[in-house]
C-alpha cells in the first residue's frame, strides 16, 4: 500500500482517529506512526476535532447512557446529571451525532471532511472524557481525547485558585496500582496535552482522573499532594 500517497494517508488517519479502522489495520497502521508524515497527518485529525468536543450544541443523552456510565464507574451519575454533570452533556451529545449538523461545519468550515466520513462510515469518533468536580461539586474541567490519540483537549469550565509557585497536575487513578501523571494542566481557559502514549493505553483502565497542585512537574512514580478535583473518566462508544 502507497502510505505515501498524501489523500490515502489523510483517509487513514482519519479513520484511525475516528476508531473505525479494523483491528489489523489498526495495528498495521500504529506502525508506520513513527514515521513522520503518517505522525502529522494523525496529529492533525486529533487538533480537527478536540475543539468540536466542547463546542456541539448541548445534546441531552437518554436515560440508559447515564446507567451505563454508572455501571461502568460505579457510581451515581443520573442524578448529578441534573445538576453539575449537565456540563457533561455537550461532550456526550459529541458522541450521539451532533458532530455531523450544519451548526458544526459552520463553526469548523474546516472539518468539512469529518462530515463526508460520519455519512460514509456511519460512526462517530471513539473518546474518552472525564469531568473534574471540587468538593462542592462544581464542575471545573473537562478533558477529552479520541481513543487512539496522543493529544488531550483540556477546558476550565470555572477558574482554579492554583497557590503562587504551583502548577495543576492532571493524575489518572487505575483501577490497580499508584497514580501516575497524565501532564501539567496549562493556565489558559482553552488547552491541549500531549500524551506520553495514545488515550487506550493510558486510560483502558483509569476510572477516575484528579488534580493535585504541585510545586512543578511531579517526577515518575511520585505521590501527590491531596486532591483538589476528582472525576470520573468515561468511555464513549
Amino acid at each position: 500500500m502507497k502510505y505515501d500517497d498524501p489523500e490515502l494517508l489523510d483517509r487513514l488517519a482519519a479513520a484511525y482517529v475516528f476508531g473505525s479502522l479494523s483491528s489489523r489495520a489498526r495495528r498495521r497502521f500504529e506502525r508506520l506512526r513513527e514515521r513522520p508524515a503518517v505522525e502529522k497527518a494523525v496529529l492533525d485529525w486529533e487538533r480537527r476535532l478536540m475543539p468540536l468536543s466542547v463546542s456541539v450544541p448541548s445534546e441531552r443523552p437518554p436515560t440508559r447512557v447515564w446507567d451505563a456510565i454508572d455501571e461502568r464507574t460505579g457510581g451515581d451519575v443520573r442524578r448529578a446529571s441534573t445538576g453539575s454533570w449537565g456540563w457533561l452533556r455537550p461532550a456526550l451529545g459529541f458522541a450521539f451525532g451532533v458532530l455531523a449538523t450544519l451548526g458544526v461545519i459552520r463553526l469548523f468550515p474546516e472539518a468539512m471532511p469529518i462530515e463526508a466520513i460520519v455519512q460514509e462510515r456511519g460512526t462517530l469518533p471513539q473518546s474518552y472524557v472525564g469531568l473534574l468536580t471540587d468538593a462542592q461539586n462544581n464542575a471545573v474541567l473537562l478533558a477529552s481525547s479520541t481513543r487512539y490519540g496522543r493529544i488531550l483537549s483540556v477546558k476550565r469550565l470555572r477558574p482554579m485558585d492554583v497557590p503562587s509557585g504551583r502548577v495543576a497536575v492532571l493524575w489518572a487513578l487505575p483501577r490497580d496500582g499508584a497514580p501516575f501523571v497524565v501532564g501539567v494542566v496549562p493556565p489558559a481557559e482553552k488547552a491541549t496535552l500531549t500524551l506520553a502514549d495514545t488515550s487506550e493505553k493510558l486510560f483502558s483502565n483509569v476510572p477516575r482522573l484528579a488534580v493535585s497542585f504541585e510545586i512543578g512537574a511531579p517526577a515518575p512514580g511520585a505521590t501527590p499532594s491531596p486532591f483538589v478535583l476528582t472525576g470520573h473518566c468515561v468511555k464513549l462508544w
